[in-house]
């Protein structure tokens, strides 16, 4: 009896470790996503890139369920550091001024860990 309480406290303790040390998308991480905002080829500058973690599927066009947001520079580049491994989908949205319009438009990206990933986020009208 004695023996089966030890191994169960240690099977126990084992689970324990291994599903705390676990971790899901987000950040904490030393993987990246980096990239341009772009409509045909042409780089959107000051659009801004939203990321909801853990998704593969369009999350919508509500910004306030996405996770965080980083604005992209005069060249249209942004960039997400310090992410797990794991799921992410990223939604940008600018102007356009070549056609004078709103453009929007999001990608699923997948990273491993320690893996900077280069992804363009392309928009549309």
């Amino acid at each position: 009896m004695k023996k089966q309480i030890i191994f169960f406290a240690i099977a126990l303790v084992a689970l324990s470790i291994i599903f705390t040390s676990c971790k899901k998308e987000g950040p904490g991480g030393k993987s990246s996503i980096s990239g341009k905002v772009e409509h045909h080829g042409a780089a959107i500058p000051g659009s801004i890139v939203y990321i909801k973690y853990g998704a593969i599927d369009f999350p919508g066009t509500n910004v306030s369920s996405y996770d965080a947001q980083v604005n992209a520079d005069a060249q249209g580049a942004y960039k997400f550091e310090g992410l797990q491994k794991g799921d992410y989908y990223l939604y940008g949205v600018g102007y356009d001024n070549a056609i004078v319009d709103n453009v929007r438009g999001g990608i699923a990206v997948n990273i491993r860990r320690n893996e900077d990933k280069e992804i363009n986020v392309p928009v549309t009208e």
